[in-house]
């Protein structure tokens, strides 16, 4: 049977659990009104954020690069080689599909 709860109900609670309930209270409430002040100080004061210097400092640190002809060549060489590669794979595909399709549709 389930008691009911009314203006006679009692339950037994220490002092030290109330303490700890208070001060648990205390901080969140504590911690909220910092969380609000900090949020309106931001709100207020916005760092302004110059994107130009940014950049000037990103390109300082990057070296100049300097391409010799040997190294064009060499990567020029290696995209070519790539698309004939490519070519040779997408030929074998379409044979490969070709023959799926004849054993499909029995040619």
């Amino acid at each position: 049977m389930a008691k009911e709860l009314n203006e006679d109900t009692t339950f037994k609670m220490s002092i030290k659990t109330i303490g700890l309930i208070a001060v648990g209270i205390a901080t969140l409430i504590g911690g909220w009104y910092s969380l609000m002040q900090e949020i309106q100080e931001a709100k207020e004061q916005p760092v302004p954020v110059d994107v130009t210097i940014i950049k000037e400092e990103i390109l300082k640190e990057i070296p100049e690069a300097e391409i010799t002809r040997m190294e064009f060549d060499m990567k020029d060489q290696m995209i070519r080689q790539t698309i004939i590669t490519t070519q040779e794979d997408v030929e074998e595909i379409k044979k490969a599909i070709e023959k799926i399709e004849d054993k499909l549709y029995n040619r």
